[in-house]
């Protein structure tokens, strides 16, 4: 499998997210983990105060493809390669790690070790070892395309 490289992109869409996170933290005192903001809008976590600016942050984050095509005139191109069935799973298990963790990686990965967290920085490294085996094992002993 190969991926196309795009280091002037990925500059500047890192550079976006980490000014989404400091702007929300400036006018908030929030972090943008994303698992932490959806969970502002459903019970028990939903408030009057904190409702507001968590639905205008995930209605950003789903205007943003939209957007993108306005701005580019076309979409990412985007090739599934697991069998669809597996997303709902893998949702899943992404949601209970988050919940165990306490925060997702854009709580603990952008904003914890920005903030030179200590309890970030562990739950980061154990996002990355983890998908390190994951893709280890579905590329080299189940034999899968991931």
């Amino acid at each position: 499998m190969q991926t196309e490289f795009t280091p002037l992109l990925s500059f500047f869409g890192g550079a976006v997210i980490g000014l989404a996170a400091v702007l929300l933290m400036a006018t908030n005192g929030k972090i943008a983990g994303v698992s932490g903001i959806i969970a502002q809008l459903l019970p028990p976590g939903w408030n009057k105060i904190d409702f507001p600016p968590a639905l205008a942050f995930v209605i950003g984050l789903i205007l943003a493809i939209p957007l993108y095509q306005w701005f580019t005139g076309n979409l990412p191109e985007t090739t599934m390669v697991a069998e669809h069935w597996l997303l709902p799973v893998a949702g899943l298990i992404t949601g209970f790690g988050a919940a165990l963790g306490n925060g997702c990686t854009s709580g603990h990965g952008v904003c914890g070790i920005s903030r030179l967290s200590a309890r970030s920085l562990v739950a980061t490294g154990t996002f990355m070892v983890t998908a390190f085996i994951t893709v280890y094992l579905l590329r080299h002993v189940i034999g899968g395309t991931a």
